[in-house]
């Protein structure tokens, strides 16, 4: 052991492992905790105890862990040993297999006694991947086959915390106390949060696509943010390097983290604009909603002519009619002010200018042809004109009904189906058996810029990976609302 030892020679590691009534924390109950205290070479103490989930264990969880009903019917329960078990891990390092289990479950377990729970956490899945990086799998199973560990009782705490204990006698005989030092300290090293975060806030964040809120005091939305990986994005808010003025404000007021996951990164960006219109969110700048939706629409004078007349009633199945998509009235005049500069178009024709008959200003100054005195050949100027809005036409919907655009997260076992009709999102789906319920008409859906124009790009295909779309049959229009 070298002097530099600090880990292994002054902290108490506890090897827990729990058994529970199936795998979700949120809705399902610890059967058994085990757990044995490690420091400075031995082994200085142990703690077992069978609870009562207050639910029934199903024939398949008691033939995997052999813990019966019975078996529990007279144990404690949960809140008669939260005291004992939280004085016994107070101060230590908390050592599970794939500990993101185990530890969510006995967090949730204290949340619903209305109490906070944390502790410095070293899972072995982890170190054996660091460690053993040339091996594939990191399953207890694996690792007790691929060193030679001991025989252990599989599937109940006692056995499984046996063979977390040995892997990890093995890996300091093995490597060294300097190599498992390491380690250590490189996985119990979190990045630097918020002082009135909780600490492991950020190891509960799920490195998968999604869209993260962050709270304030009185439950104040302070920001809402999305990444193909939450908990990456989440820690880089942070770093030294990310910190303007804004974000330091942000972080002294950041009080607690929510996230949604989404199967991919396309739901994510739709989520995050429905998330930060609805919510209104303090810190996010961009995205906000557009309250007075403009468009432009080139319309036949008497006289033949075309002429621009900027509408607010988008109807979204003839959106190939319109041209642009601006926030505000004058971002739309702005654009027709470059568009008339750039192609010498008439301003009154343009909407630019007021007033009937005879020359506009712009003629004057030699930047008109003539067409608001009606000396320009009309079929000569409204080519013109289409040549030069041509850019700006918005697409048509290329589908004849709704598209259902399917998202797979196939390590995390999601599928997301973003029902989409004439640019519009419409609703999300996690199942395909919910399609055949599904029904647009009558639905209230408001149409969103931000999210029209993300559409267009990704369906388009010079955005599109990692989905598929995949045409519905009809059922019905939605109502599509207009800001």
């Amino acid at each position: 052991m070298t002097s530099q030892s600090t880990y292994l020679q002054h902290t108490t590691f506890a090897f827990l492992d729990i058994e529970t009534t199936g795998g979700n924390s949120s809705s399902d109950r610890i059967t058994e905790i085990g757990i044995r205290f490690w420091r400075g070479g031995e082994v200085v103490g142990e703690w077992q105890t069978l609870l009562n989930p207050e639910t029934r264990i199903s024939g398949f969880i008691e033939g995997f862990t052999g813990i019966s009903n019975a078996m529990v019917a007279d144990a404690p329960l949960f809140s008669e040993i939260a005291d004992a078990l939280e004085a016994q891990l107070n101060g230590t390092v908390f050592v599970a297999h794939n500990a993101r289990f185990d530890y969510g479950f006995i967090k949730s377990e204290f949340r619903r006694l209305g109490r906070l729970f944390s502790a410095k956490v070293l899972c072995t899945v982890k170190l054996s991947r660091r460690l053993y990086p040339e091996f594939r799998r990191h399953n207890m199973d694996a690792l007790i086959e691929r060193h030679g560990l001991g025989a252990v009782q599989r599937h109940r705490a006692m056995g499984d915390v046996a063979a977390m204990l040995s892997f990890f006698l093995h890996v300091r005989s093995e490597k060294g106390d300097d190599a498992l030092e390491k380690a250590i300290g490189d996985l119990l090293q979190r990045p630097s949060t918020p002082s009135h975060l909780p600490f492991d806030t950020l190891r509960e964040l799920p490195e998968r696509p999604g869209v993260y809120r962050f709270y304030g005091e009185n439950d104040v939305l302070l920001y809402v943010g999305k990444s193909t990986n939450i908990a990456q994005r989440v820690a880089s808010h942070f770093s030294g390097d990310h910190n303007s003025g804004r974000g330091v404000r942000m972080s002294e007021s950041l009080r607690r983290v929510e996230y949604t996951e989404t199967a991919g990164e396309l739901g994510a960006l739709l989520l995050e604009l429905k998330q930060i219109k609805a919510l209104k969110p303090m810190f996010n700048r961009r995205s906000r909603a557009a309250k007075n939706l403009v468009s432009i629409e080139l319309c036949e004078t008497a006289s033949g002519y075309l002429q621009a007349q900027l509408v607010r009633e988008i109807e979204p199945h003839r959106l190939g009619d319109y041209f642009g998509l601006f926030r505000s009235k004058r971002d739309a005049e702005r654009a027709l002010s470059g568009i008339a500069a750039k192609n010498q178009l008439c301003n009154r024709l343009l909407g630019l200018e007021s007033g009937e008959g005879g020359a506009c200003f712009q003629r004057a100054l030699g930047r008109c042809r003539g067409a608001c005195e009606d000396l320009e050949d009309v079929a000569r100027f409204n080519l013109r004109m289409q040549i030069a809005f041509h850019g700006l036409r918005l697409k048509t919907w290329p589908w004849k009904g709704p598209v259902g655009v399917i998202e797979r997260n196939e390590p995390a076992g999601r599928m997301d189906i973003l029902v989409v009709y004439n640019w519009v999102h419409v609703a999300t789906l996690h199942d395909e058996g919910e399609l055949s319920e599904l029904s647009l008409r009558g639905q209230d859906v408001s149409f969103d810029l931000d999210s029209c124009r993300l559409l267009m790009k990704s369906l388009s295909g010079r955005d599109g990976k990692g989905f598929t779309v995949i045409e519905l049959p009809a059922i019905g229009e939605p109502d599509v609302l207009m800001p």
